[in-house]
């Protein structure tokens, strides 16, 4: 195997991690959040979350290497600070504003891979459609924090 496919199966994998967190983030997330739109939400980006997730590993699996299927430990432990939290507040506000802190990490380590010059352009061109995906998540929950924060 090259170099440059283990590159870029290393920066899928590492993708696919942060993605995995994210759809389990979102998934948490409506567990917590007390707003029927805002558990609906939070349920319908999980699933595209698992939807890129998928296609990040299939495009790892096409390279011939093993894809990631388990978030990070980070993730794990800021699942758990979410949960006491929200079990100490209680409200939808600190459950959107969690949400944009994952969504913010997302966008960072998607922008960065799309940086990475040395990736191939097939991976490089998945990146970019999943960015739009990545990107619509984060601009939609930063919307919705601002308009709760202005509406408070």
């Amino acid at each position: 195997m090259s170099t440059e496919i283990k590159h870029d199966i290393k920066v899928l994998n590492s993708l696919i991690a942060t993605a995995l967190d994210s759809a389990h983030g979102y998934q948490d997330a409506g567990k917590e959040a007390k707003n029927a739109s805002f558990k609906a939400l939070f349920e319908r980006r999980g699933m595209e979350r698992k939807q890129l997730t998928a296609e990040l590993q299939g495009e790892v699996r096409k390279l011939g290497g093993e894809p990631e299927d388990e978030g990070t430990a980070l993730a794990s432990a800021h699942r758990v600070f979410l949960n006491l939290k929200n079990s100490l507040t209680g409200d939808d506000q600190s459950v959107i504003n969690e949400v944009e802190r994952g969504e913010d990490h997302i966008k960072a380590k998607f922008e960065e891979a799309l940086k990475d010059s040395t990736l191939s352009a097939p991976v490089k061109q998945t990146l970019t459609t999943c960015y739009a995906s990545v990107k619509a998540g984060h601009d939609q929950v930063s919307a919705l924090k601002h308009a709760m924060k202005k509406a408070s």
